[in-house]
């Protein structure tokens, strides 16, 4: 067995950003974490396993294409970007070990051989492995978004990381479709304070306050529906007893949006 690999929580932009020149470069201080993440896990991963806030199902699903499509998850974006290849190859056989540790612990999953990558995965995976040469799944979120059901994922998930599988939640820290520019700034700041307090708590109050986070300031103004949130309670279950470092924080994402992505470990 290697080291553990961190874990990670990351804010993954908007769409297909990393392909439209005006919206990276809106999105700099978010790319520039992206791109340290690499550096940072100091080894290059057997492959990735990431739970995406677009990609829901009745059970936690497990992504096994051996060369999984493209999903393009977005609309209004030019035409150019629903021809987007992000080509890394799949991981059936880690798949496999994933269904296996996940029925282990008393979860509902299957194996599912048609999906593709979804842009919470290809947009950030083009800015931290732009050479798509790092096996790639995927794993559901359920669509009930229950917080413990997500942390006991994560905790099914955990001994990949002793395995060179790097996991990463992709979502967003502030996620309204409704309220984004300056009318975001004083609920997403409030909600990002609490965010942080809570991430950087003790393992036990840590996993409390996140089972409880619809009781945090601006809560639901911040996650109507709680899909860009989820992610992050199976990045910490995975790291369960794991300090959490803030690998990037700003106050003005998407003209007035304060969010931040955290590492685990």
């Amino acid at each position: 067995m290697s080291k553990p690999l961190p874990t990670y929580f990351i804010s993954h932009g908007g769409g297909p950003w990393p392909w439209l020149p005006d919206i990276r470069v809106m999105m700099a201080g978010l790319e520039k974490s992206l791109t340290a993440m690499p550096s940072e896990i100091g080894v290059k991963p057997k492959a990735i396993l990431m739970v995406s806030g677009h990609w829901e199902a009745d059970d936690f699903a497990v992504m096994a294409s051996p060369q999984p499509p493209m999903v393009y998850d977005y609309g209004g974006f030019p035409a150019f970007t629903y021809q987007i290849k992000y080509a890394a190859p799949g991981a059936p056989e880690l798949a496999a070990r994933v269904e296996t540790l996940l029925k282990a612990a008393g979860l509902p999953t299957h194996l599912d051989h048609a999906r593709g990558f979804d842009h919470g995965v290809f947009a950030p995976m083009e800015v931290m492995y732009p050479a798509a040469d790092v096996p790639l799944l995927q794993v559901a979120i359920q669509h009930l978004y229950d917080p413990a059901a997500h942390i006991a994922l994560g905790r099914a998930l955990a001994p990949l990381r002793s395995e060179g599988v790097l996991i990463v939640g992709s979502g967003l820290s502030y996620h309204n479709l409704r309220l984004f520019g300056p009318a975001a700034r004083e609920p997403s700041a409030a909600f990002d304070q609490w965010l942080n307090k809570a991430v950087m708590a003790d393992p036990k109050t840590r996993i409390a306050e996140l089972q409880n986070w619809e009781q945090a300031p601006a809560a639901r103004i911040s996650h109507p529906r709680e899909d860009h949130l989820v992610p992050l309670f199976a990045a910490v279950g995975a790291a369960e007893q794991e300090k959490a470092t803030r690998v990037y924080h700003e106050t003005n994402a998407f003209g007035g949006v304060t969010a931040s992505s955290y590492r685990f470990g």
